[in-house]
């Protein structure tokens, strides 16, 4: 087995565009009846796939605790001020930090990952776990965060992200369920999933928009 095989296997299918998202939707339709009832009502799922890197994990720290308009106010201003970088983070003033939209706490953590050193081309060869381990040993970051970042940033198609409210939510209307599933419960549900997991995700986020007629994740 080559280097390239070796990597294949400890990182697990990765989602290269649609028709990737298309064999997950009918592998999650095959197994179980209410995704291919919720599919009927979402249609096409969306890809959803960023760039990995610092500017993606500094976003989810932007992103935390505030509204979608807000986040995206405060990364506009990090932009324009070209403080979307580690090094220009790193040298940049509290002040200057506070002027675009960041509170203490966020520029206590905006700073941390810019101090952290993550080699993020390392990340794309790491299994997801070492790639969460790794992760959340930065402050601010927690396990949601990470996930979310193995699942858009690195593409990966069985992770899945069970602590997200809108995903415990959709959950807990697709399957009827009694009450919201804690993050605990619906990541044992999700197992029946793999290997499609961060497709099932997908799935409940688009059946959530449905469902609720709300905003969901940013």
């Amino acid at each position: 087995m080559g280097p390239a095989q070796d990597v294949t296997r400890a990182v697990g299918r990765v989602i290269q565009g649609p028709d990737c998202i298309a064999e997950g939707a009918a592998h999650l339709s095959d197994i179980e009846p209410r995704f291919r009832r919720a599919l009927d009502q979402t249609g096409t799922l969306p890809l959803r796939l960023r760039k990995d890197g610092f500017p993606a994990l500094l976003d989810a720290i932007v992103s935390q605790q505030v509204s979608v308009a807000a986040a995206d106010a405060i990364w506009g201003r990090l932009r324009n001020a070209g403080l979307t970088g580690p090094r220009k983070l790193a040298s940049a003033t509290d002040e200057d930090l506070r002027a675009c939209g960041l509170s203490r706490q966020k520029i206590r953590y905006a700073r941390a990952l810019a101090e952290a050193n993550i080699r993020y081309s390392s990340l794309r060869d790491m299994p997801t776990d070492e790639v969460i381990v790794t992760l959340t040993e930065v402050p601010g970051i927690g396990r949601w965060t990470a996930e979310i970042y193995a699942m858009f940033s690195l593409a990966r198609a069985d992770v899945f992200a069970p602590g997200d409210l809108a995903l415990q939510e959709s959950a807990r209307l697709l399957f009827e369920l009694p009450a919201r599933p804690s993050e605990k419960a619906l990541r044992e549900l999700a197992e029946a999933w793999s290997p499609w997991r961060a497709v099932a995700a997908r799935l409940l986020w688009a059946y959530y928009h449905v469902a609720k007629e709300r905003e969901g994740i940013r």
